[in-house]
């Protein structure tokens, strides 16, 4: 199979090998509406390209980035069909669905990412960081206080530390600063923040003394302006990879990555149509876009999930942090 590139800017580039058929009967000119997650766009976007294909154009797949929380706003009020989440739906979130907007919904974990700590290729000295120390860098205490390098590791240069993270709206500053700091939501402000990880990206491309933290696609599909920073969760630095995300060792950064569906939406032939080709299909196009696919036995209780119409969701309302894939399993399997 072709490998899929994800352009800096979310092109993505089509690779139709192998892919299943969607299911017929969809109306002509439907069009499914979806938001979220910048983690998660690169797989839904590839979704989506091959999906309208397979439709002869039938139907039209619109996909934004609005971060995840900002998918969920959008998502709660009716304003979409499908939202993209890089951490599961929070209780507030729910409760906007529910009682707000009237909103049902079934949770589709789609894939694993490791969310990925990079630095500029010039940085010769922070190749490992512990827990602690991105703690250090990132807790709300740290604003105005730690600035430069050396403030974090004595022996690491007396130069200005430039950081680029998630903004507030983004599944991934929640999880993030859950694992890190403790709470979620709970950071230092004074970085550069976006919803659009091509920003992050581009930022600390540009500079020495950059440090930032993203989704894996897009450390992946930009290695040689980026490097992986090592994390050491408390056994030893590990860098960043499928293989580590597979066998549970990046820890305490690897994490499930979700669709939410409205439940009313689902009555809609094409909605129904897509979201069954989305998970016949992600085990070919996750790996493509550069994150882990789930295994087989994943996608199939998903899809039993989903024909089901099984409504909530797995979680208490906030992320498991450190949940390892065989954990997932057995999470979803209880549903």
């Amino acid at each position: 199979m072709k490998t899929r590139k994800l352009k800096i800017w979310g092109v993505v580039i089509a690779a139709a090998v192998g892919l299943t058929a969607a299911p017929r009967g969809v109306k002509a000119q439907s069009v499914i509406k979806i938001d979220g997650s910048s983690t998660v766009y690169p797989i839904t976007e590839a979704v989506a390209e091959e999906f309208q294909k397979a439709q002869g154009g039938k139907v039209k797949v619109t996909v934004g980035i609005s971060g995840t929380g900002g998918g969920f706003k959008k998502f709660c009020r009716g304003e979409t069909d499908i939202s993209n989440a890089s951490r599961p739906i929070q209780k507030k979130e729910m409760d906007a669905c529910y009682i707000e907007g009237g909103v049902k919904f079934i949770e589709l974990p789609v894939a694993y990412d490791a969310l990925t700590v990079v630095v500029n290729p010039a940085n010769t000295w922070a190749s490992m960081m512990t827990v602690t120390d991105l703690k250090k860098i990132w807790a709300p205490e740290a604003q105005g206080q730690i600035m430069k390098w050396n403030q974090v590791r004595p022996e690491w240069p007396d130069a200005p530390l430039k950081l680029y993270g998630a903004g507030s709206d983004s599944g991934t500053f929640d999880y993030f600063t859950e694992a890190v700091n403790g709470k979620s939501k709970s950071s230092r402000g004074d970085y550069t923040a976006s919803e659009d990880d091509n920003v992050l990206v581009q930022g600390v491309a540009n500079d020495k003394n950059a440090l930032g933290y993203f989704g894996y696609a897009y450390y992946a599909e930009n290695q040689g302006k980026l490097k992986a920073v090592s994390v050491d969760g408390g056994k030893g630095g590990v860098t960043p990879s499928p293989q580590a995300v597979e066998n549970g060792t990046y820890a305490p950064l690897s994490r499930p990555i979700f669709i939410y569906v409205d439940a009313k939406s689902m009555e809609k032939p094409a909605v129904k149509a897509f979201v069954e080709f989305y998970l016949q299909n992600a085990a070919k196009l996750v790996p493509e876009v550069k994150y882990i696919p789930l295994p087989a036995q994943a996608y199939a209780m998903a899809m039993k999930n989903f024909q089901d119409k099984k409504l909530g969701t797995v979680f208490a309302g906030h992320s498991e942090i450190g949940l390892k894939i065989q954990d997932l399993l057995a999470k979803e399997a209880k549903h």
